[in-house]
């Protein structure tokens, strides 16, 4: 291999290995579970029917993200780490999914977001019914 394409390959490696890094540490970590219609109204908008994003990947923040109504409308980056749970040892998927917070989880909310269904099901096996995740927002 030739010098200068030893340097770029080194210098990739080193920028990929410092974005994981910061990756890392930014996202939070929490659990999430899901919830099934009917999603209006809703603590954020009401009965609204253009509060909903297209694919159905929408959520309700529990009182950690709340923030008192500021997570309305923000976008949150959810990815699945694992099972809290022995029913389902492998409920993960591969990748993640962003979600838009449209809602208020109730008083003792299970989860640190609680998902759409269609959102939990891209992420995770609904059998599971709760999984822990690392989020952050988008």
């Amino acid at each position: 291999m030739a010098g200068g394409s030893m340097s770029s390959l080194l210098r990739a490696v080193f920028v990929m290995t410092f974005m994981w890094g910061w990756y890392c540490c930014v996202a939070k970590q929490g659990t999430a579970t899901f919830y099934t219609a009917p999603y209006v109204p809703s603590a954020c908008y009401g009965n609204d029917p253009n509060q909903f994003p297209k694919g159905g990947l929408f959520a309700a923040a529990s009182d950690t993200i709340w923030g008192n109504g500021a997570a309305c409308g923000r976008h949150y980056r959810i990815t699945c780490t694992g099972a809290t749970n022995q029913g389902v040892p492998k409920p993960c998927k591969s990748g993640s999914i962003v979600v838009k917070i449209v809602d208020h989880c109730p008083a003792g909310c299970a989860g640190t977001i609680d998902l759409s269904k269609q959102a939990f099901t891209d992420i995770a096996n609904p059998d599971a019914g709760k999984v822990y995740i690392n989020y952050e927002q988008a």
